[in-house]
């Protein structure tokens, strides 16, 4: 019964309709499919031969949607073992050639990466509260006129930031951010 529950399914698409499976994890909790779907409307006029960072990839959902809407590119960063593996099965099982894996915390791959991005997935477990401290550092890795997809649970600030859109699902809340004057 876990193994049902513990899918997601690309909304849009070359994947549409596939379900992908994720493991139990703490603090892994995907995007839920109206978020998802709200975001990628949102996201419609930028999507399509985009190079995507996800962060914090748990699931997949939010890059394997990039990935199946026309992005070019997509960085699913992931730090779990049992999240890899179900994101590498997944890839495997979409033959989605545009997807690259990476093992490693999302500090590791800042630390170690100079690669800059039309579109960063920046959704971490909610109870780390690192938002704050990734924004600038995540800031430096866009591409001009990119932008970053954040979510959290509670009320952000973002000095420094133009929000473009911005919603709110239950407790999820959730924006599109573009640098401010001055970035």
């Amino acid at each position: 019964m876990a193994q049902q529950r513990n899918r997601v399914r690309i909304i849009a698409g070359k994947y549409r309709r596939r379900l992908l499976p994720f493991p139990d994890v703490d603090g892994l909790r995907p995007t839920p499919d109206r978020v998802r779907e709200t975001v990628f409307n949102w996201l419609a006029d930028r999507i399509e031969n985009a190079d995507c960072l996800d962060l914090f990839a748990g699931s997949g959902a939010m890059g394997f949607e990039a990935a199946s809407r026309g992005a070019r590119k997509v960085v699913l960063v992931e730090k779990s073992r049992a999240a890899l593996q179900c994101l590498r099965d997944s890839k495997a099982l979409l033959a989605a050639v545009e997807v690259q894996l990476h093992s490693g915390s999302a500090e590791d791959y800042l630390a170690r990466n100079s690669d800059r991005f039309d579109l960063i997935f920046l959704d971490p477990p909610y109870a780390l509260t690192l938002l704050p401290a990734l924004l600038p550092r995540v800031g430096r890795m866009l591409k001009a006129g990119g932008c970053i997809y954040m979510e959290s649970d509670r009320p952000e600030q973002f000095a420094g930031w133009r929000v473009l859109k911005e919603g709110r699902a239950g407790a999820v809340r959730f924006a599109l951010l573009a640098p401010g004057d001055g970035e």
